[in-house]
């Protein structure tokens, strides 16, 4: 149903870490733009860090330092590393991917082609 695959999430502490893995099914990771987004009930999508193709990131304040984006080397597969977890991260986490995006809008929503399902992180103590 879905093209991107999330997986990884889990109950963590404060503090703890948690690392999400997206896997493309039917197309190549390798060409496209990969963000990540998180999404708590009520609340719009917001975006977490995006990953070009030459594996370039940009983060949003409220995770920079915190969490770290990267690609494998064939690019198949992308990964959020999520440290310090804070109990305001706990959202469901989506990654989305597109080839048309320019970087002042890498935060809507609406310009990604491919969604995944999500997985969900919870941070409690």
């Amino acid at each position: 149903q879905s093209d991107l695959v999330e997986s990884g999430g889990g109950l963590v502490q404060p503090g703890g870490s948690l690392r999400l893995s997206c896997e493309a099914s039917g197309i190549n990771l390798r060409s496209y733009v990969v963000a990540w987004f998180r999404q708590v009930p009520g609340k719009e999508r917001e975006g977490v860090a995006i990953q070009d193709v030459g594996s370039d990131v940009y983060y949003a304040n409220s995770v920079k330092g915190r969490f770290t984006a990267s690609r494998n080397f064939a690019k198949t597969t992308v990964y959020l590393q999520l440290d310090r977890l804070q109990p305001e991260d706990t959202a469901r986490y989506f990654c989305a991917a597109t080839k048309n995006l320019l970087y002042s809008e890498w935060t809507d929503v609406d310009k990604y082609d491919f969604w995944g399902q999500g997985t969900q992180v919870t941070v409690s103590s």
